[in-house]
């Protein structure tokens, strides 16, 4: 069985929205990207109603805790618009300015995502944390706080039901973090992440607020806000530095990178693929570019009905790379030139 052949019985799956990616030596499948709007749609509402009912009852309690939660919800809600915008940019086609399309809108507005929820959601629950320890406030009518934390974690908990059924559909065989380490989009994880938070925000709310009625002691519901500001911050750093490396540029996973290799290494003519380069532009656009050293006896003709029909071959086993750029060249002029960061 050569090498061709085993690069397609790689692609399996049918109408699921996920398929899998093996290398030609039977690796790890490759996460490849599923619609995400259905999981930022579910965010969105389920945020919409919970920062409502969040609103209602800091106005009647005076609660600092669920101040410090209405805001976090609203933050959420805000960001689930800009993913939603931002996948809608990304999807835009090529142009003349941009002849690569507008994946990588998706991962700006996602690093925008990060900094709101560390600026506003953070931010605003440490003061409003702070403000309250320094100047307590009783809780009144603490009841309707615990009917609406009550509220918000069967809303939050549905958002969060839809968003870790996709991703665990789309992580396949690997660890929760190794799959949010190596995906490339970052929809799916942001609102698993928020959505979590949230829940966790929610049980430190209620804790903090029945503290405060129990020991008689309005700090603990400041400092309460603040656990929930804190938390907040915890989260917006760790997505920050996800959305970030995405932002700047991530290689495609190694599944690919060997796929793409074995099937260049496959054709006569081709002595070793002498090297790969890949980049991510979006979640299910990669830039590849692979340096090849051709037989010295082939005519120049022969060369590009080589690169032609490799190209060919790459693109329909993995449509999502968008451009691939073959360089003729000897392995002794590509040790010698070989760029950091280039898989061999």
């Amino acid at each position: 069985m050569d090498r061709i052949e085993l690069a397609d019985r790689g692609r399996t799956g049918g109408g699921s929205g996920t398929e899998e990616l093996r290398s030609p030596a039977g690796a790890k499948p490759v996460m490849v990207r599923r619609s995400s709007k259905r999981v930022v749609y579910a965010a969105l509402l389920g945020n919409v109603l919970v920062a409502l009912t969040k609103f209602v009852a800091a106005g009647l309690t005076g609660s600092s805790a669920m101040v410090s939660e209405a805001i976090h919800s609203l933050v959420d809600t805000g960001n689930e618009i800009l993913l939603l915008y931002g996948l809608r940019r990304a999807a835009r086609p090529p142009d003349e300015l941009h002849p690569l399309g507008h994946g990588r809108e998706l991962y700006f507005w996602s690093f925008i995502v990060t900094l709101l929820i560390f600026g506003l959601g953070a931010g605003v629950s440490v003061y409003e944390g702070i403000s309250h320890v320094i100047a307590p406030v009783p809780i009144s009518d603490a009841i309707i706080n615990y009917v609406v934390l009550g509220l918000a974690f069967v809303f939050e908990g549905v958002s969060w039901g839809v968003a870790i059924k996709e991703f665990r559909s789309a992580k396949g065989r690997r660890g929760y973090f190794e799959a949010v380490r190596q995906s490339k989009d970052p929809t799916m994880f942001m609102v698993l992440f928020e959505d979590t938070a949230a829940l966790i925000g929610v049980i430190i709310a209620v804790v903090g607020i029945a503290a405060s009625e129990t020991f008689d002691r309005p700090v603990l519901d400041g400092a309460a806000s603040i656990g929930i500001g804190l938390l907040l911050g915890v989260v917006a750093m760790f997505l920050a530095r996800e959305a970030k490396g995405l932002l700047i540029g991530e290689p495609a996973a190694s599944e690919v990178v060997s796929s793409i290799c074995a099937i260049a290494r496959a054709y006569p003519g081709v002595e070793r693929s002498n090297g790969l380069f890949t980049v991510h532009l979006g979640p299910d656009q990669i830039v590849a570019s692979i340096s090849i050293d051709f037989t010295d006896t082939l005519s120049a003709a022969d060369v590009e009905t080589i690169v032609a029909t490799i190209e060919q071959r790459v693109k329909s086993v993995h449509p999502e790379v968008v451009l691939l750029l073959i360089k003729p060249q000897s392995a002794e002029a590509f040790a010698h030139a070989r760029p950091r960061g280039v898989a061999k």
